[in-house]
């Protein structure tokens, strides 16, 4: 039996640490949801002993709007994603395989606006949409594609970025073997060159989705009146309340808000992994 490395072991302990850490508040959210609502503010609380109880996740589901809130929840988190997929790849692939004036300062350009805070900008993606609404109603004030539109803003950057590592990895010499084999260019980069990058899509796919799926800003932001279009987060304002706020509700809205993330991670999880180690090298 192989004895293991002091210093791998120290690096191992660490590891479950710091994932322990990370956890916990995911443990102590889905504890918190099955907790009878007396438990839950108790001075003394019982993390072994109680009997669950799932009357939050009742409460909440009961509540006027809440599928509505999480069909408009998947909905631009969704069409954030496969825009972002479409237009990252693409600009990567023009980024990296074109040369045109002013590509480097494009480069540069997208580099700076990953750095920009979301706060700084709220305010002024408020009034440019409030005047995009009078000639594109859609993408106005109160609509989710206004949702759509700023999200995918802050998305695209991040995501040609990644995607032009794993653009320039695939050699140039194999493009011009399926020249020389009748392919067209057209077909080249959708048959060849996007299964080849398919770990990269799948990172960002996964980064567009859940910066889409838990935002709240923009959501509270922009949605102003019109209820129907408010998404999952807003959902839980329902239970915050001046005079008693309903935690057992809020930690259960919380959790099914965060079992879609939980799936959808699971099941790109390894190409996810190898993703980031191709967008590191790229």
């Amino acid at each position: 039996m192989a004895v293991k490395r002091p210093g791998r072991l120290i690096a191992e302990v660490v590891t479950v640490v710091i994932a322990g850490i990370v956890a916990f508040p995911l443990y102590w959210m889905l504890l918190s949801a099955v907790k009878p609502a007396g438990e839950i503010q108790s001075a003394n609380p019982k993390p072994w002993t109680f009997h669950p109880s799932f009357d939050s996740f009742s409460r909440v589901l009961t509540v006027s709007g809440f599928g509505r809130y999480f069909v408009n929840s998947l909905l631009v988190a969704l069409v954030v994603v496969a825009l972002s997929l479409l237009l990252s790849f693409l600009s990567a692939v023009a980024l990296t395989r074109f040369s045109f004036k002013g590509r480097t300062v494009l480069l540069v350009m997208t580099l700076v606006a990953q750095m920009v805070p979301v706060e700084a900008l709220t305010i002024p993606l408020f009034f440019l949409m409030r005047s995009l609404g009078g000639a594109v109603p859609a993408l106005g004030l109160n609509e989710l594609g206004s949702l759509v539109l700023v999200h995918l803003a802050f998305s695209l950057p991040f995501a040609i970025w990644m995607l032009r590592g794993f653009v320039a990895a695939v050699p140039v010499e194999l493009e011009e073997a399926a020249k020389l084999d009748g392919a067209s260019r057209m077909r080249f980069t959708w048959q060849i060159l996007f299964p080849l990058v398919a770990p990269g899509l799948v990172a960002v796919s996964v980064l567009a989705f859940i910066h889409a799926w838990n935002d709240f800003l923009f959501a509270k932001t922009f949605i102003v009146s019109k209820t129907e279009n408010q998404t999952l987060p807003q959902a839980i304002l329902v239970f915050f309340k001046p005079e008693d706020t309903d935690w057992g509700a809020v930690m259960a809205s919380s959790t099914l808000m965060t079992i879609p993330v939980l799936v959808f991670f699971v099941l790109v999880q390894r190409r996810l992994v190898s993703g980031m180690a191709g967008a590191v090298k790229g």
